[in-house]
């Protein structure tokens, strides 16, 4: 998401207009999710990809330049063969839609780009915003805030109405999706491309598991964030990767975040004094994982501990004790790969079992 409005300012500033190629969708196994993008600049740059290269992204780049010839919007259709599709990543043949837009960075009437910083400015306050665009008219665009606010129109009540309620359900999925909507019973091919602040990683301690968590979670693109009270511990040195660096009471650091269902939390400093005060924040907040580090014992004890302390037991059962899958983990990179599969799997509401015994 970051790279996204990264490459929107990047290209601002070297370019005049370019041509934003956005994937909206896929039929068969992709490489890329719907909402991938390709930005085609009028220089020559080319930033992004929809597939991983080869065939499609060439036909795009072509698109784009007769996009930004004519500065009209244009729905590139493409059916792939086995061969064309292996080439790029699909596992079989299959088809993809992608749809091409022309900006011009000088001219304040054609907004797009500015409706992209707006999306950013809600992203940046944790928020999501869906960016909502008709296929029969690309130009005209409706944006729906996660709180039900909405600016823009798609040109038709009805397909405003209906598109508003889609973006509010895509929200809750975190998924870009093409829809098909109706417009005086005239049905209409509707993409929402929906944004909203990263998944995050937020690790009590920093301890030696915490080190190779946070390089391994951001290498999946989340948010880290370490917070530990000891300053020799929570370096720079020993987190090259991570994102903010807290060094103070954890129980008051963890009052201030603000956790949603895309917040991952573990807990590694194997200490009651630090463990206990933050799981009595974390557990009843909307958190998606809350993970200790520690043997079962320890859990239980904790647990106890926390019921005998008042907290209701359907939040005790949110804490993960041991944290991790069992796949056998013994070094510290191997137990922060089983944190975050279960992290992963939990959150997406699966059991974290293997693929082959999958119906």
């Amino acid at each position: 998401m970051e790279e996204l409005f990264e490459d929107i300012e990047k290209l601002a500033k070297v370019e005049k207009r370019v041509a934003m190629a956005t994937l909206v969708a896929t039929r068969g196994t992709s490489p890329k999710k719907e909402g991938a993008k390709m930005w085609v600049g009028e220089a020559g740059r080319i930033l992004g990809s929809v597939t991983i290269g080869g065939c499609v992204d060439a036909r795009v780049i072509a698109e784009s330049e007769k996009a930004l010839a004519s500065f009209e919007p244009r729905l590139l259709h493409m059916d792939l063969a086995d061969e064309d599709a292996w080439e790029i990543g699909f596992s079989c043949a299959g088809n993809l839609d992608v749809l091409i837009e022309p900006l011009d960075f000088a001219d304040p009437s054609n907004n797009l780009a500015q409706l992209y910083r707006l999306m950013r400015d809600s992203i940046d306050e944790g928020k999501f915003v869906v960016l909502v665009t008709p296929m029969n008219d690309p130009g005209s665009k409706l944006m729906v805030f996660e709180d039900g606010m909405i600016q823009g129109t798609l040109r038709h009540e009805e397909l405003d109405r209906d598109a508003r309620a889609m973006a509010l359900g895509l929200i809750k999925k975190r998924t870009s999706s093409m829809v098909s909507l109706r417009a005086d019973s005239t049905p209409v091919e509707v993409f929402f491309e929906v944004h909203g602040p990263p998944p995050t990683l937020i690790v009590f301690g920093a301890g030696h598991v915490s080190m190779p968590l946070v390089n391994l979670a951001h290498d999946m693109g989340l948010k880290t964030i370490v917070v530990d009270g000891r300053p020799r511990f929570a370096t720079k040195e020993r987190f090259p990767d991570v994102d903010e660096m807290l060094i103070g009471i954890p129980s008051e650091i963890a009052q201030t975040f603000a956790y949603t269902s895309s917040t991952f939390v573990v807990l590694t400093a194997h200490d009651y004094k630090y463990d206990l005060p933050v799981l009595k924040t974390v557990l009843q907040t909307g958190a998606a994982y809350v993970g200790l580090l520690g043997s079962k014992r320890r859990g239980k004890a904790i647990k106890e501990f926390l019921k005998e302390n008042g907290m209701d037991q359907k939040l005790i059962d949110r804490l993960h004790v041991p944290t991790g899958l069992e796949i056998g983990a013994e070094t510290a990179a191997e137990i922060a790969l089983s944190i975050l599969a279960e992290a992963v799997a939990i959150k997406a509401g699966r059991r974290g079992e293997s693929l082959k015994n999958r119906k």
